[in-house]
């Protein structure tokens, strides 16, 4: 059996999996579900589950499943989302402030950029975007909705390109590092990675893997140190004939590091250039 976060990939582990086993689909975001259930339709050892991969466990409880083979999370925003511009997501075009995987949750950019203080503003676009003008883009936020309510992607790319000077506009779209900021604030994408990497591993079987890839390097540090302390490190001194610090592995890394895209695939699809895996076996 193989839980994985994110539909995306769910065609080629379907083929795989034949009627040998069972894939179970994750995902805040229905309208993958249902893109994924179409895709998938010919395929019947699959169930789709409308819920959080930081929930796994409580998943598979549910379930009647106690350990499965293998998990595949594919972390972030789907290409399927930025290309649905009307999610909100994308900083080209107008569109409304959304920025929702899950349309059921209350929380949305919207809300964000219209009621967060300054400075809780300020610290969510540096410590999400690692933008370097944070302090000026969530000044230039809360000045401008003193006049009206921000309520478009069109408005809201139109303060931070004013808010970073023309000469340091060189990196990519301007407005880059704070959507990606605001979508994680909205979805709460980092704060419980840790622990979902944690807990993952002790759902699988000894001998599954977990394979998790990341699209920017606050999820890649966050996997990456998970995955460490789960291998666990003595700290004994060499010349001892054993352990006695009483260190734990729950297993091992299989790759040091990340497996990254082709240069042929990286040519064919742009977005694959960020993507880094990472793979753990449970012990």
């Amino acid at each position: 059996m193989g839980p994985f976060g994110g539909a995306g990939h769910s065609l080629e582990i379907a083929k795989k999996l034949s009627d040998n086993g069972m894939l179970i689909g994750i995902d805040r975001d229905e309208e993958a579900l249902s893109a994924a259930s179409k895709r998938l339709e010919k395929f019947q050892n699959i169930k789709y589950i409308h819920d959080n991969h930081d929930n796994i466990k409580d998943i598979l409880e549910k379930l009647q499943i106690e350990k499965v083979d293998g998990i595949l999370l594919d972390l972030g925003v789907s290409s399927y989302q930025l290309d649905e511009r009307n999610r909100g997501f994308s900083y080209l075009g107008e569109n409304d402030l959304d920025m929702r995987m899950d349309k059921n949750q209350t929380l949305t950019a919207k809300v964000v950029v219209n009621s967060y203080d300054e400075e809780k503003l300020a610290n969510i676009i540096y410590e999400y975007g690692e933008e370097r003008f944070s302090k000026r883009i969530a000044k230039n936020i809360c000045e401008e909705r003193k006049a009206h309510p921000i309520e478009t992607t069109k408005q809201l790319v139109e303060i931070i390109e004013k808010s970073i000077p023309k000469s340091k506009q060189h990196d990519g779209h301007p407005a880059k590092r704070t959507f990606q900021a605001i979508r994680i604030e909205v979805n709460n994408e980092i704060k419980p990675l840790y622990d979902t990497v944690k807990t993952s591993i002790q759902c699988l079987k000894p001998g599954g893997r977990l394979c998790i890839i990341t699209f920017h390097s606050l999820e890649d540090r966050a996997v990456k140190k998970a995955y460490i302390d789960a291998q666990g490190k003595c700290t004994c001194p060499s010349d001892l004939p054993y352990c006695v610090c009483g260190a734990k592995s729950e297993g091992k890394i299989i790759n040091r590091k990340p497996i990254i895209a082709s240069k042929k695939e990286q040519e064919e699809n742009s977005r694959s250039k960020s993507a880094k895996l990472r793979i753990f076996e449970k012990s």
